[in-house]
């Protein structure tokens, strides 16, 4: 007869110890942390990061080069070899600047919403898949395979583009379900490299290459659209992401025992560390207590409430600036762009803060929590505001810096939840909830560009204003029900025969 029994932690440990269901005594003595291979992991890990995210959102710089809004009757493909003007408003004074010869299109608002969700609809239906075949095949191979399809496809979307808007948001549609591999991909890699007490910096370094690659495709897109033409930026970011995509088949290893460099102290630091989480046995996911759990559903309704606030910041600054500023194209790259240096080292910053926090005696809910909350409220806020601000330049664009750096601290908190709650079936829980939160950025385009062709005057206003109060909701959510205890049904079964 066998019996189903669960392992539980000490009953002397810390409060500490009990959220991270370690026994300390296990684990041997902390080795070199910066110069390590699992540092070195996660560095290659925030490379990709900034090559997928950098391909994402190539096209919301290049959109104010490629569209003429002299036009906005004409809902199809039309293609002029003309200069563009503003995409949101009137002439862009700086048109006369832009190369000429370069394909202009006659895409008004509503299309312009869809060309940029429509990478999302694949994003959504891989997320949870790939992080579910990552954990059975390994991250090696999902997400390598996942950038390198990406950026073969970025390097074919102005050929889309000339081909027809149907094409270009076929091939939009396709290159988002290689981009969902690789962004829900690689969170199995955590499960099997990062010890819980390095869990908040290291997450932190990876992810902190989402908030990178925005900067470097937005600076580097408006002025390579200034100088070159915008077509040239995708097969610059296309050709670079194929290189990248073999180093990282190279250089890439699903778990440190496979690793054929790493040191034998770090190896035995990050296994035993790793021991009383992650089972070496394959165990079935637990659908039904995933469903019925409050903490699963708090971080991903507050993931779907953080990504509408992330899309609106990454798909809408330059129209928003451009729109209210009028400025020419380069300068719009380098100003839209430098909030997201921010974003990229409060990220980082964030990380280390919290592991300091948790050595404090800071329990880990309460560090997740009060990271969430410092990512989520002052962004939102601060965004909400901006159309009282539209007379100052300098203040505008004084808030979209901190409200870009402030959200990137929910990299130490609701993003990494998933690993606190179920370690064993993270790589699972942070693709549903990346795959959920994803239809905020399936939806923000959408909605936004329907309130700005129905509303020019205040459009703004109401898309920040409906940021502010979902954002808010989700917020909440998280705070009455979030949890960063493993739960129950999380942890190791031990099976007993009698």
């Amino acid at each position: 007869m066998d019996t189903t029994t669960k392992l539980s932690p000490t009953a002397g440990e810390s409060k500490y110890s009990q959220d991270m269901q370690l026994d300390e005594k296990l684990i041997p003595r902390k080795v070199q942390s910066l110069c390590s291979v699992r540092y070195g992991m996660a560095f290659i890990v925030h490379l990709c990061n900034i090559i997928l995210m950098g391909q994402n959102v190539i096209m919301n710089i290049t959109m104010v080069a490629m569209v003429n809004s002299t036009d906005h009757q004409s809902q199809g493909n039309v293609s002029t070899e003309g200069l563009p003007v503003n995409s949101f408003g009137g002439p862009n004074e700086a048109a006369n600047s832009l190369p000429a010869g370069v394909p202009v299109y006659n895409w008004s608002p509503e299309i312009q919403g869809i060309i940029f969700g429509s990478i999302n609809y694949g994003m959504i239906l891989t997320l949870a898949p790939s992080g579910y075949l990552a954990g059975r095949v390994g991250t090696k191979r999902v997400v390598g395979v996942a950038l390198f399809v990406s950026s073969l496809l970025i390097l074919c979307t102005p050929l889309a583009a000339d081909l027809g808007l149907v094409v270009l948001m076929v091939s939009r549609i396709v290159h988002g379900i290689s981009q969902g591999s690789g962004f829900g991909g690689q969170y199995a890699l955590w499960e099997k490299w990062c010890p819980p007490h390095e869990r908040s910096r290291l997450c932190a370094i990876a992810l902190s290459g989402m908030a990178l690659g925005p900067f470097v495709a937005i600076l580097t897109g408006g002025f390579i659209s200034q100088v070159i033409g915008w077509p040239f930026a995708f097969y610059i970011f296309g050709g670079f992401g194929c290189v990248c995509s073999l180093l990282w088949i190279v250089l890439v290893y699903d778990d440190p025992v496979s690793h054929p460099w790493i040191s034998i102290s770090e190896k035995e630091y990050i296994t035993s560390s790793l021991a009383q989480q992650v089972s070496a046995s394959r165990q079935s996911l637990p659908i039904k207590d995933i469903v019925r759990s409050l903490p699963v559903w708090s971080v991903i309704l507050c993931c779907f409430s953080y990504q509408w606030l992330i899309t609106v910041l990454v798909m809408y600054t330059p129209s928003y600036i451009s729109s209210v500023f009028n400025i020419n194209i380069r300068d719009n790259g380098i100003v839209s762009s430098l909030p997201f240096v921010f974003a990229w080292a409060f990220g980082i910053l964030g990380g280390q803060v919290a592991d300091f926090l948790l050595t404090k005696n800071f329990r880990l809910v309460t560090v997740r929590k009060i990271a969430t909350v410092l990512g989520n409220l002052p962004s939102s806020t601060l965004v909400a505001v901006l159309p009282y601000l539209r007379s100052s330049y300098i203040t505008t664009i004084t808030f979209l810096f901190i409200s870009c750096g402030l959200a990137s601290l929910c990299q130490s908190g609701i993003s990494i939840n998933a690993l606190d709650i179920a370690p064993r079936h993270s790589s699972f829980l942070m693709g549903v909830s990346r795959g959920f939160a994803h239809l905020a950025a399936v939806l923000v385009p959408t909605v936004s560009g329907f309130i700005l062709s129905q509303d020019p005057e205040f459009g703004w206003r109401n898309i920040f204003f409906l940021l502010f109060a979902i954002n808010t909701l989700g917020l909440i959510f998280y705070i009455i029900f979030g949890e960063a205890d493993v739960q129950d049904w999380a942890k190791e079964r031990k099976v007993t025969r009698l």
